[in-house]
């Protein structure tokens, strides 16, 4: 009868110990760092990212601040296979893809009428208590602009 508990509770806490590991480590809110951040001014600014599983999707909330200073909260609902899902709340994209480069990289394109109008990667720390955006788009002048975005979990 001991011997049966101890072996429940081990196979309990090892399936436990495998799902906390299975889980995906871009998952949850996160909060803008503006101090670590390399945000150029005019760019849009998302303070808080949310991923929650939705289904057999993620979807991805943001809130923040467009170019101009006026709030800004788009939403995205998909899978992290590389193909355009719709994104709303964006001016600059009407779809936007993530595909997994490894299980703490994202690759990431937004696009407005078929033209990629933002890329880059979000990256989550080994830890997994940071991430970091790095994305490279145009501003309306056709100007390269590269921002570097860092969030801590909450």
């Amino acid at each position: 009868m001991k011997a049966r508990s101890v072996v429940m509770t081990i196979v309990v806490c090892l399936a436990g110990l495998s799902l906390s590991f299975a889980q995906n480590p871009q998952m949850g809110t996160w909060k803008l760092n503006e101090a670590k951040s390399k945000i150029p001014a005019g760019a849009n600014k998302n303070t808080t990212v949310t991923y929650a599983e939705d289904g057999d999707n993620v979807k991805i909330t943001t809130e923040g601040t467009a170019g101009d200073g006026s709030a800004m909260k788009t939403e995205w609902t998909g899978k992290f296979d590389g193909k355009d899902y719709p994104v709303t709340g964006d001016p600059s994209a009407d779809t936007r893809s993530y595909k997994k480069v490894n299980d703490h990289t994202l690759a990431l394109e937004n696009k407005k009428g078929g033209a990629v109008t933002v890329s880059g990667r979000i990256v989550v720390s080994a830890d997994g208590k940071s991430r970091t955006v790095n994305v490279t788009g145009k501003d309306a002048a056709g100007k390269k602009v590269t921002s570097k975005a860092v969030y801590e979990k909450q």
